[in-house]
């Protein structure tokens, strides 16, 4: 019954999440081909609304952080989450600092997966090297899709793979040592 529903979702809307990635990557690679004139701060204000269009990142830094999410006060989840996306936003603006050429394909029919569906697609480097980036989006209460999780090289969680390393910070620093860690990894993308 469950595949029923997701394919009947994909039928109806596979066009939409795609169009969302597809208008991400095109506003990716304007601030690319302008970057080099661009401040890292500069580079942060303009891709910061269409991140936070894109991604759900108040939904993946809960996910990020896991079970340990239940235990952590209102407060100290609010402060998670606006960490997390300043952190997320700081990764965009210091990896996307220059153009060479590259480009980006997005596969137009979306796969269903039991948490969603899969925008499938890849960058395409200046030297012909494909790296496959999927996007695993779902659909909120107001019938945006948005992006929960991004799986690199087709397969690698990148939530997952916060959730391993957010684990242990979280075991011995509380909330304060994860805001502290993902505070200082922002500052130190701003510097370069």
């Amino acid at each position: 019954m469950a595949l029923g529903f997701h394919t009947a979702m994909a039928a109806d809307s596979g066009a939409e999440p795609v169009v969302v990635i597809q208008r991400f990557y095109g506003a990716l690679l304007s601030e690319m081909k302008e970057a080099k004139r661009l401040s890292f701060e500069q580079r942060y204000q303009r891709l910061a609304p269409i991140i936070t269009q894109t991604y759900n990142l108040a939904l993946m830094s809960r996910l990020s952080v896991g079970p340990e999410w239940a235990r952590l006060q209102p407060a100290q989840q609010q402060s998670v989450a606006e960490v997390f996306a300043r952190y997320t936003i700081s990764l965009y603006a210091n990896r996307f600092d220059d153009y060479s050429g590259e480009r980006f394909e997005v596969d137009p029919t979306p796969a269903t997966n039991a948490n969603g569906l899969i925008v499938q697609s890849s960058l395409i480097k200046s030297d012909g090297e494909k790296v496959t980036l999927n996007y695993l989006m779902r659909q909120g209460g107001d019938g945006t899709w948005q992006v929960i999780d991004v799986y690199l090289s087709g397969t690698i969680s990148e939530l997952a793979t916060r959730r391993s390393e957010f684990a242990d910070v979280l075991q011995k620093g509380g909330a304060d040592g994860l805001v502290k860690l993902l505070e200082q990894r922002t500052a130190a993308l701003h510097t370069g």
